[in-house]
Parts: structure tokens; C-alpha cells; sequence
């Protein structure tokens, strides 16, 4: 991806969170002449990711298959401290977020305002193949529900649902509702170790620098600060 398209969807994405009365931390916005002033401060920050997450999964695509997210905090597996994560993402019309599945995480997936958000679900048999026959037992809003593997599922905003380990699942908006803004809670995310995706994909995205960042990603703090 571009850094020209990463900041304009930075930009609108930025527009959708305060249209929704969805505020981030002040660091979100520093430049990176605050970040070197402040980065001593940080370190949670930076062991943790936090932080704006675009990616576009690398299919060159961003708006038919990708996902914006902001990192608000998160722990590292195995190690004390924070046993949780949370994170907003934005979620478009038809933008899909393709089948994976995550061997610790235990999340829950809430449709925070905005449009409708749509899955479809499926066990893994034998870690990378579907259980095409296997019904899934989840709960939405708390309340179980059995759904057949890859039947669709709709959660209106305020609706959620929580997606144990093991469980493929994939999202997107739904077509002529709007973008969704949506939340995650969940056990410790680890992007890099705990993100099994059907098809092999790129998570993070290798990017052109044709402009200056208008804010520092994740994955940018190794490259600008060194850490």
C-alpha cells in the first residue's frame, strides 16, 4: 500500500470514529517529533502494538478486502500483566475481513453503531481444513445459538457475539446499511503468532513511502523509533 492511501483512510477513518462520539488517547495523534519526545513513556505501547492497524491483507484492495483497527490495549501471552485486549475497527460495506481463526483468542465481536455486520462461521478440522459439516455452537448477546457452517449471520448494531478458538470466521458489512463501527474484547491478541487465515495472506501490509506518515502505525514504530 501506498502512504498516501494509508493517510486518506486514516483521515476518514478518523472522521467516522468522533462522528460517532468514539474518542482515542491523545497519542494517537502525535507527530513523530512527539513520539521521540515521549517515547521513554511508551513502552507499553510498543510491547503491547497499540495503535492505528491498517491492512489490506495484501490483495491491493483495501476497500474490497481489508480492515482499519485501533489497538487500545492488549497484554503479551505467557508473560504477567493484562490478560485482555480490546480494539475499534471499521468495518465498510462489503469490505471483507477473509476466514481465519485463532488458536488462544476468545473474542467477542460487537457491533458498536453504524450498519449491519455479517459472518459466516466454520470449525477447523484439523488445523488449516473447514468442517464443512460440523454445526457451531456460539453465543450472541449471551444467548446460544446453533448455526450451520457457513450460514450467514447478521448483528444489528448493539448486537455481538463471541467466537471461541478454533472457529473460522469472516465479516464484512452489509451491502446498502452503511460502515459499521465495531469493538472487540477479547483474551490477548497476538497478530503475529495467533492469526491462522484460511487462504495464506499478508497481515500487515509492505508499504510505499511516497509521503510522510500523517500518523504513526503499529508495525511503523520499529522503522521511525527505533524500538
Amino acid at each position: 500500500m501506498k502512504r498516501s492511501e494509508i493517510n486518506a483512510i486514516l483521515r476518514e477513518g478518523d472522521e467516522f470514529f468522533k462522528s460517532s462520539m468514539w474518542h482515542l488517547p491523545e497519542w494517537a495523534y502525535w507527530s513523530l517529533d512527539e513520539w521521540k519526545q515521549y517515547s521513554h513513556q511508551c513502552s507499553a505501547v510498543f510491547a503491547h502494538s497499540l495503535g492505528w492497524d491498517i491492512t489490506d491483507f495484501g490483495s491491493g484492495d483495501y476497500l474490497k478486502r481489508g480492515l482499519f483497527l485501533f489497538t487500545l490495549r492488549n497484554g503479551v501471552n505467557g508473560q504477567p500483566g493484562k490478560l485482555y485486549a480490546e480494539k475499534i475497527m471499521i468495518v465498510r460495506e462489503e469490505q471483507e475481513t477473509p476466514f481465519h481463526y485463532h488458536k488462544l483468542k476468545q473474542e467477542d465481536i460487537i457491533n458498536r453503531s453504524g450498519g449491519n455486520l455479517l459472518f459466516k462461521l466454520c470449525h477447523t478440522s484439523d488445523g488449516t481444513a473447514m468442517d464443512e459439516e460440523r454445526p457451531v455452537e456460539i453465543l450472541i448477546d449471551d444467548r446460544s445459538r446453533t448455526v450451520q457452517p457457513g450460514e450467514t449471520l447478521r448483528l444489528k448494531p448493539g448486537q455481538s457475539i463471541c467466537l471461541e478458538p478454533g472457529v473460522y470466521h469472516r465479516f464484512y458489512g452489509e451491502t446498502g446499511a452503511g460502515t459499521v463501527l465495531v469493538g472487540e474484547v477479547s483474551l490477548v491478541n497476538d497478530d503475529a503468532a495467533d492469526n491462522y487465515f484460511y487462504e495464506p495472506l499478508g497481515r500487515f501490509p509492505e508499504i510505499e513511502e511516497d509521503e510522510e506518515p500523517l500518523y504513526l502505525l503499529s508495525s511503523d514504530y520499529s522503522r521511525f523509533l527505533g524500538v
